[in-house]
């Protein structure tokens, strides 16, 4: 039998819309999203890593392409789900979905550069860490 396959582990992140996210036309302008896909991966690496590798490592966002669904409003309930893709020596490529329930408001696709905290200079992860993010397919 060939070796099994990890699969990433899915992270769900609820995005805070707040009054300063309205642009003139009444909705979230776009450059909120930004912020937001920032947030979402950022809480993704802290909610898996360890706080050793937390603390020794920061990200630097390389490149976002969002595809923009649906306008989002005050008061709606956006969550972004990110999935980390894979990861590259220092990078990483990650999709985050954001929907308003079952609507998806928008898509992005993004990649990282993880940095030493210290020498700001890109780092790769070890592969430990970079195992937590990522799982066994479940038994059948």
């Amino acid at each position: 039998m060939g070796a099994s396959v990890k699969t990433a582990a899915l992270h769900r992140y609820h995005v805070p819309i707040e009054s300063t996210d309205i642009d003139f036309m009444g909705h979230v302008n776009n450059a909120s999203y930004l912020k937001w896909v920032q947030d979402a991966v950022v809480d993704h690496w802290r909610s898996l890593a360890p706080a050793d590798a937390v603390a020794r490592h920061l990200w630097v966002a390389l490149k976002h392409e969002i595809t923009y669904r649906r306008p989002t409003f005050l008061g709606d309930d956006v969550i972004a789900t990110v999935l980390l893709e894979k990861v590259q020596g220092a990078r990483a490529f990650y999709e985050t979905i954001m929907r308003r329930g079952e609507e998806v408001v928008a898509e992005v696709r993004s990649s990282w550069c993880c940095v030493d905290a210290k020498t700001l200079r890109p780092a790769r992860l070890a592969s430990d860490i970079v195992d937590r993010f990522f799982r066994e397919p479940a038994a059948d």
